[in-house]
């Protein structure tokens, strides 16, 4: 029975008074069950140092022939019985004003070792106090304590060394096995059978999402999508009558819509926000609380809903500018809003991580390539249709690197992590792309030129955009096996395929840029509400930061 406030509230005086002294009970037995293990162990360390000693005494101090050794045995007892009791006494009471048995249960491991540490060391310099002043003024009033307290100086030190270990493994110990069986109830609770049936894509009418989408419901998944259809739902037209599908039409800043989309959920993909370096300067206090908040308030509704899978799209975009190879542990170094609130999504999600809610991050390289919603506002696609159209591929810089990654691929990566045994992806980070597609922009230019040969490559200087980075993914091909269907001369040609077909009309039309559709037509429909909280956390992402996520 599980006891609450409320419970106890509802009970009569009697039975409340009978219940609180039961409780009181308890706590005090189990208190004095801590103090008598701990009596033990500590008596545990004086023996082992005072058997030591004894050892090695007798194996190198007195090596010559007609020693006493029941002699020096009995002299050894002699000092383990005078000194021992009052030694643990000491002991017991500093843990005890320490909190050993009370507030200190509580602590973090790190600070359990601490204070353990801390508390050992105080008794035995009090314990040392004592045994200096029984020789001299105490000693007068007390002679017992004068005759008697005299543990030798190397056996003191050893049985220091000893409780302080013994301590804190036994603390340690207890902490481990809480985890180990609190692990095995959750897993014996699991039906032998539960599998990941039912998933909600937030977002699910975007880029990537009108990708993600028809592979769910291809591999048999129930698929809930939560979007305010900015689009319309034209992205996911072909799959609107599917019997595996349903739309939740609603901002997911919305937290009733959420809680609502969260029934029988067994996991969420949240691909929501605003995306973009340029689309995110519009108005930064809407992408704070679009990109952040919102983010938190869906995990946290996840969490309290009992869902343990939660896969979260980041971007490599958090790696920022860097001439170094770059991996999940590397520095981050945000050069631009949208980078810093993925970084701040990343830290709430790693804090929120715990043995039944297990986020992993997808660091995303730059998507390039076609799906129910493609965009035209990012490279490979932008200067691939500037080259069909204007015959004109317009680079700035040129020498920054990008990772790159097909829409589908993308889409793939994610199914694949939500396929994934949970004890090889819970609570961990992922680059997703692969080795072979970092390039620079200059590289991306010429790939471009020599399937649109007409088309003319034009410098125009540096450039805004400051982000370089070189990624690494072998992490994500060593775990899952992943590695991309697409090569990015593949993606060329679907993009060239698509313009000369008439299946894109105008690449600069504004439904095609995140930036332009927000600045334009969308804007109004994402009202903005301030979050304190929110901006604090996206502050503290700074560079250099470092989000350790149990790599």
């Amino acid at each position: 029975m599980k006891i609450t406030r409320k419970y106890i509230e509802g009970l009569t005086n009697s039975r409340r008074k009978m219940l609180i002294n039961w409780i009181r009970l308890k706590v005090s037995f189990e208190a004095l069950l801590r103090i008598l293990a701990d009596c033990i162990l500590i008596n545990l360390a004086i023996l082992s140092s005072l058997i030591i000693l004894l050892l090695w005494r007798l194996a190198i101090a007195y090596p010559e022939v007609g020693i006493d050794y029941r002699q020096v045995f009995y002299d050894y007892a002699a000092d383990y019985l005078n000194n021992a009791w009052l030694l643990t006494i000491a002991c017991i009471l500093i843990f005890t004003m320490s909190g050993f048995y009370t507030y200190g249960r509580y602590y973090a491991s790190q600070y359990k070792v601490l204070i353990v540490a801390q508390a050992v060391s105080v008794a035995y310099l009090v314990y040392g106090a004592l045994t200096y002043l029984a020789q001299g003024t105490l000693g007068t009033f007390i002679p017992f304590l004068k005759q008697n307290m005299d543990l030798p100086r190397g056996a003191l030190l050893v049985s220091w060394a000893l409780t302080v270990i013994l301590m804190i493994s036994a603390r340690v110990w207890s902490s481990v096995w809480k985890d180990v069986t609190r692990k095995e109830r959750h897993r014996r609770a699991q039906p032998a059978d539960h599998k990941i049936r039912n998933a909600l894509v937030i977002g699910g009418a975007g880029y990537i999402g009108s990708a993600l989408v028809p592979r769910l419901l291809d591999k048999g998944y129930r698929v809930r999508l939560l979007d305010l259809l900015l689009y319309g739902t034209e992205p996911i037209e072909p799959w609107l009558s599917h019997p595996h599908l349903e739309i939740i039409q609603a901002d997911f800043r919305q937290i009733d819509k959420v809680v609502e989309a969260m029934r029988d959920i067994d996991a969420v993909i949240h691909l929501g926000g605003i995306v973009g370096d340029p689309a995110c300067e519009l108005d930064e206090e809407l992408t704070v609380e679009i990109n952040l908040t919102a983010t938190r308030m869906i995990a946290e509704v996840a969490k309290g809903s009992g869902v343990e899978h939660f896969i979260f799209a980041s971007t490599c975009s958090v790696y920022g500018a860097s001439d170094q190879m770059l991996d999940e542990r590397s520095e981050l170094s945000p050069v631009s809003l949208y980078a810093r609130s993925k970084i701040a999504s990343e830290k709430v999600l790693s804090k929120m991580a715990d043995d039944h809610f297990a986020p992993v991050i997808l660091r995303l390289g730059t998507i390039y390539g076609l799906s129910g919603r493609t965009r035209f506002d990012l490279v490979i696609n932008l200067l691939t249709a500037k080259a069909i159209v204007e015959n004109e591929i317009t680079v700035f810089g040129g020498d920054q690197w990008r990772p790159f990654l097909h829409v589908d691929d993308a889409a793939r990566a994610i199914l694949q992590v939500l396929n994934a045994p949970s004890e090889m992806v819970r609570n961990q980070v992922f680059n997703v792309g692969s080795n072979e597609q970092n390039y620079t922009i200059n590289e991306i230019a010429q790939i471009i030129h020599e399937h649109v040969p007409q088309a003319q490559v034009v410098h125009k200087g540096v450039g805004t955009d400051r982000r370089n980075y070189w990624v690494n993914f072998n992490k994500i091909k060593k775990t899952l096996h992943f590695e991309p269907s697409w090569t990015v001369d593949q993606g060329v040609e679907q993009v060239i395929a698509a313009i000369q077909s008439g299946k894109v009309d105008d690449y600069r039309d504004a439904k095609y840029s995140n930036v332009k559709f927000l600045s334009q037509e969308g804007k109004f429909r994402l009202t903005r509400q301030e979050n304190s909280w929110a901006y604090q956390l996206l502050n503290e992402t700074t560079s250099g930061d470092t989000v350790l996520v149990d790599l």
